[in-house]
Order: structure tokens, then C-alpha cells, then sequence
């Protein structure tokens, strides 16, 4: 038996061997199948996971992190005031990493910088900590199609290849390849004003996306080192000449040169410079969404190419020869980083399409889209377009908005089933992509994408068909935020309770657009008038409609009685004094005093419940 059993072994290698190791199949099943690790499939993982799903990722480097990491985007920008859900976490062990925030305050514009492989180690460990994913590095996937209730993915890993079947997929790839092979429909490029309905965007449609970067993160090997690579094909220093301007695009200053205040934008702890810099920099146009992975390949060398000669113009002209390519980041041959930071890729045209209006005035749109919200962002309107002559000259980052919130509904493609899109790829114009892009934002997006697959899943449901209370409620739980509000921070204890009300649009935010971080306001100490209440109530209950009690007076708890009274939802002072300590833990009792809008949002939580009440993807009610 031992020899036939051998010998059967033998024959099977032997098969193997003739037939080639491509042609060996093996299935996975998992719940949720995830294509790509970055930024936002690696949110994903963790929240579905940690809400009991089994989860496969698809990574085609060995890091996760995507832009953050495998890219070498390791300066954040925007969310510095709403480090919510993983964005939070994540933040949180950088800096118990490098020693606190100071420590990782190393640039000129954003205050969270880091070296990119800790950044992959950070995100592998969070990673590794649930127990409900598998992550295959180093894999590619090569066709995907649809079988019965689920997906059928086909993958290699070396010369493996696998059949992957999922109930539910999330396309977190880079430029959202995945949706594409599956049969959604979606957009590339700058869209029509009147298509769009967004008065800055160009009369006419086009194909036309941001400028990419190679990123390549440099070293300062000490004073006296000359690490000045050879001169690259093609290089002509004229086209870094303006390289050290340093002037803010969003004031209306005169530009100012200085070289060192240009280099210290991207510097890193331990000595180490990003660069990634558009202005007559290593910002380059290639548009390669729609173009094969070889080809893709070959276009992606001549932005290689780019970043070596502004490179080199960096250690010759301006004598930065000590800074070299740093040798203890990436695993490559060249030292670069895996992936290029791809600003836009296709977007899908999903329930709804997150507009600049939207985004500029959330409260004056006839779909309230602010109520379905699920990732917050507080970055301008930033768009990289120098490098293309062609492009449209619109001052993007000069259109004034807001802090904003993003749509569950801009997350789930029309017209197919069983699929959510993550990362850049979601249902927003091209200008709202512009602020939509950055990497807290793209965490929070594929946090939400996780929260709503395992919804999904829980409810044997289409992503289309869930409960999205469902889904902000896990995110809560998550400490993620659902609406901007920027004074109001997840570790305040009616953070949940401001979150499900600002939620509602019965009590509303203050947008205001302020430098390079937008901001909300709900301005939770100070005061409501009874009229603003009646006002926000009157979408939820009818009686309040043609009720002209309101009065522009400050509200009080006996006046909260009275609006209380005319809804049918009858709340008695008694009741009130007898709850105020959990109400309003920080006050004494007083009917005839001032409420706090901290206050309200509690007590309207508290009595009505007023988040309980369904939404569609538009923001409407149900009945």
C-alpha cells in the first residue's frame, strides 16, 4: 500500500510537471471577496471582518495600504480634525509608533507624515489581528464573472492560478477594474456641465483625468554623501525650473521660491523625503485606465522615468546630492515604490452621483444625500493638472465648499447586483473627485464598504436593499463619522447621539469653506430657537407643517414640552427633570432655561428616535 500510495504521488507530480503549475486549480469560498489591499480594501477586510464575515483579499503586492504604502503617498491630507473609525486607529498606532503627533509632524502641510513600510507593517497587523481574513499577496486577478447568487474569480499567484467563488465582491482596486469586467457602467474623465449639473464643470465631456505620480522616497545619507544617481534618458532641467515654487494655490499671494521650503513638504520621520510634487515636479499625465496591464506596464516607465530626472535635477541643480533613494523602504529592484499614485480612475454610476452641489450645499438639494452619509473628508477641491496642456483651465481648488459627507448610495453600482466599489471609484463627479481621492477619505470609504457588505450578508440581502441605518449604525459603533462635524469628537459621550441626529437634518451643521481644511460646525453649546426645531421636526411629523408656535425665542425644556405636545409625542416636565441627569450631565435643572443643542440632540434621540425612520439612497424617508 505505502508503494502504490508513493507511487500515486508520483504520478500526480508527474502530471503536474507535463501540464504546468498554471493549470493547477484550487477554489476558495469565502463570504466577501475583496480585489486589492489599498487603502480602502484594507478597511474593508478589517470592518467586515470584525463584524463576523469570512473575508478573501486580493492583493497584487506583497504590502497593503495601497497609496499610503505601496504608492509612497505617506503625507495625509485632510481628516486632521476627524481622525475617525480605522483612519483613527490607524493615526493612533502612528503615533505610538514614532512617539506622538509631533513626531510625525514633519512636513510643511500635513501633520501626519511617515516612512511607507511602517505604514505596510502597521496595516498588516491590524490586519492579522481578525481572525476572519485571508489576504493573498503577490496575486493578480485575471477574469471575474458572475455564477448563480455570487462571483466566480479567477486569480494567479505566481504560476498558481485559483478559482475564488464569493457571495459579494468589493472592487478596491486601483482604478476600478473589477466593476469595469463586471458589467457596471461608469465614467471616465471630466463630465458635461449640463450632464452633471455642476456649473464649474466644462460645457463639454472628455476623457481627460488627473496627473499621476511616481512617488520616490528619498534618504539623507549625511553630510558629505554623494549619492547622485546617473544622468536619465531624456532629462532636460528646464522643465524643473519652477519646481521651488511654493506659492498656495487657494490664496491670492504672489508666488514665493524657496527650494527648502519646497523639499520640506514631504519630509518624513527618520530623515526621509516623499517626493511628490506637482509643480514642475514628478507629476506626469498618463492616462492608462482603460489600457491593458501591459501596456499599462510600459506607459508606467516613463513616469519611472520622470521622477528619476526631476530626481536628478534635485541632487544636481539644486545640490541635494546627499539625498538618495532610500534603500530600506521597498523590496523593488529599483528601490521605487510598487504602484504609481493614481489621483482618478473610473467612476461607477451608482444609486446616486455625488455632485460639487452637493458637497457645497448639502441642506438645499432636493435629495438629501447628507443623510445616507458614511465617510467624512474636510480637503478642497484639489486637482493635478499642469502637466496636461489640454486640460481645461478651471482653478478647482478656488471652488468654495464646505466640509462634506459621501452617500452610502455613491458606493453601489445601477444595474448590478452583488457588488460594491470602493477606493477611488465610487459615484462621484470629476471635480468632487478631486477632494474624494485622499487617503482618510479613501479609509473611510472602505470602512463603510465593509460595514455594507457584512450588513449585506447578515440580512441575505443585495447591497442595494439594505437597511442603511444598518450600515451607519455599525459605523458608529466603529467611532466612524457620519456627518462632519468637526467640534464634536468621537470621544465626546453624546458623540453617537449628535452623529444620529445631525444624521436626520432635523438639527443642521454651519459649512464653512476655511484654507486647506474645511470645516462643520455643530456648535454644540449654544442655543436653538424654538422655531429651528419646529422647522427640522416638520419633515417627520405633518402637524408641524402649518404649526406657527415657533417662535424665534430660545428653546427651553418647558417650550421642548409644548413642540412635543403638538406631534402627539407627549414628554412631561416631570419626566424630563427625573432623566436630566443622563440627559445633561454637566447642568442643573432648569424649565425655563436655555437648551444646549448638545442637550436637544440627546433628548431628541432619547424620546423620538428619529434615526429609527428609514432612508432610501436619496435621502428620502420612507413610510
Amino acid at each position: 500500500m505505502g508503494f502504490l500510495r508513493h507511487s500515486r504521488h508520483l504520478l500526480i507530480a508527474m502530471v503536474c510537471s507535463l501540464v504546468g503549475l498554471q493549470s493547477f486549480a484550487q477554489t476558495i469560498k469565502t463570504d466577501l471577496l475583496i480585489a486589492g489591499g489599498g487603502a480602502s480594501g484594507t478597511t474593508a477586510a478589517i470592518q467586515a471582518a470584525r463584524m463576523g464575515v469570512q473575508v478573501t483579499v486580493v492583493e497584487q503586492t506583497p504590502w497593503l495600504g495601497g497609496m499610503l504604502t505601496a504608492a509612497g503617498v505617506t503625507a495625509i491630507d485632510g481628516n486632521h480634525h476627524m481622525p475617525g473609525g480605522l483612519w483613527g486607529e490607524f493615526r493612533q498606532h502612528l503615533y505610538d509608533y514614532y512617539g506622538g503627533p509631533q513626531a510625525v509632524a514633519t512636513g510643511w502641510v500635513s501633520n501626519t507624515l511617515f516612512e511607507p513600510s511602517v505604514a505596510n507593517k502597521i496595516f498588516k497587523q491590524m490586519m492579522a489581528a481578525e481572525k476572519n481574513v485571508q489576504v493573498l499577496y503577490d496575486t493578480r486577478w485575471e477574469s471575474v464573472k458572475k455564477v448563480n447568487d455570487g462571483w466566480e474569480m479567477t486569480v494567479v499567484q505566481g504560476k498558481k492560478r485559483r478559482t475564488i467563488q464569493a457571495r459579494l465582491i468589493i472592487d478596491a482596486t486601483e482604478l476600478g477594474d473589477v466593476m469595469a469586467a463586471a458589467g457596471a457602467k461608469y465614467r471616465i474623465g471630466m463630465d458635461a456641465r449640463d450632464e452633471i449639473g455642476e456649473a464649474q464643470a466644462p460645457e463639454k465631456a472628455n476623457d481627460i483625468i488627473q496627473d499621476l505620480t511616481y512617488v520616490v522616497v528619498l534618504k539623507d545619507y549625511g553630510k558629505g554623501a554623494d549619492k547622485t544617481i546617473p544622468k536619465p534618458a531624456g532629462y532636460n532641467p528646464a522643465e524643473f525650473d519652477c519646481c521651488c515654487d511654493v506659492s498656495d494655490p487657494a490664496s491670492f499671494d504672489s508666488p514665493k521660491n524657496n527650494c527648502f521650503t519646497m523639499m520640506q513638504y514631504g519630509k518624513l520621520p527618520n530623515n526621509k523625503y516623499m517626493i511628490n510634487w506637482p509643480k514642475c515636479g514628478n507629476d506626469i499625465y498618463l492616462n492608462i485606465i482603460e489600457k491593458t496591464p501591459a501596456e499599462r506596464e510600459a506607459a508606467l516607465k516613463e513616469a519611472k522615468l520622470h521622477t528619476l530626472r526631476f530626481l536628478y535635477y534635485l541632487q544636481t541643480v539644486l545640490g541635494y546630492k546627499h539625498l538618495g533613494i532610500a534603500d530600506d523602504e521597498y523590496p523593488t529592484k529599483d528601490k521605487l515604490p510598487f504602484i504609481p499614485y493614481h489621483r482618478e480612475s473610473r467612476r461607477v454610476v451608482g444609486q446616486v452621483t455625488f455632485t460639487v452641489n452637493h458637497v457645497a450645499k448639502p441642506y438645499d438639494q432636493p435629495d438629501a444625500f447628507y443623510r445616507t452619509g458614511i465617510a467624512v473628508g474636510d480637503y478642497p477641491i484639489d486637482h493635478h493638472h499642469l502637466k496636461n496642456t489640454a486640460a481645461p483651465q478651471i482653478d478647482f481648488v478656488k471652488i468654495r465648499v464646505p466640509s462634506y459627507n459621501i452617500p452610502l448610495g455613491s458606493l453601489v453600482p445601477k444595474g448590478v447586483s452583488g457588488l460594491i466599489v470602493a477606493e477611488k471609484s465610487i459615484s462621484v463627479s470629476n471635480i468632487v473627485n478631486g477632494a474624494t481621492r485622499l487617503q482618510p477619505v479613501v479609509l473611510g470609504i472602505g470602512q463603510a464598504a465593509g460595514a455594507l457588505a457584512a450588513v449585506s450578508l447578515k440580512n441575505q440581502q443585495q447591497p442595494e436593499q439594505v437597511n442603511i441605518r444598518e450600515v451607519q449604525a455599525a459605523l458608529l459603533q466603529s467611532k466612524a463619522y457620519l456627518m462632519p462635524f468637526m467640534d464634536v469628537a468621537v470621544t465626546d459621550p453624546q458623540f453617537a447621539a449628535i452623529q444620529r441626529v445631525g444624521a436626520t437634518g432635523i438639527m443642521k451643521g454651519t459649512g464653512v469653506p476655511y484654507r486647506w481644511a474645511n470645516q462643520t460646525w455643530f456648535y454644540p453649546e449654544q442655543p436653538m430657537s424654538q422655531y429651528e426645531l419646529v422647522s427640522g421636526l416638520a419633515g417627520y411629523y405633518p402637524a408641524l407643517k402649518t404649526y406657527l408656535g415657533g417662535s424665534g425665542e430660545m428653546l427651553t425644556p418647558k417650550s421642548f414640552v409644548e413642540i412635543m405636545e403638538v406631534i402627539k409625542q407627549p414628554v412631561t416636565l416631570a419626566q424630563l427633570q427625573a432623566s436630566w441627569g443622563t440627559l445633561s450631565p454637566n447642568s442643573s435643572w432648569n424649565e425655563n432655561g436655555t437648551l444646549p443643542r448638545r442637550t436637544l440632540a440627546v433628548m431628541l434621540d432619547h424620546y423620538l428616535h428619529p434615526f429609527e425612520k428609514q432612508v432610501d439612497f436619496n435621502g428620502n424617508l420612507k413610510n
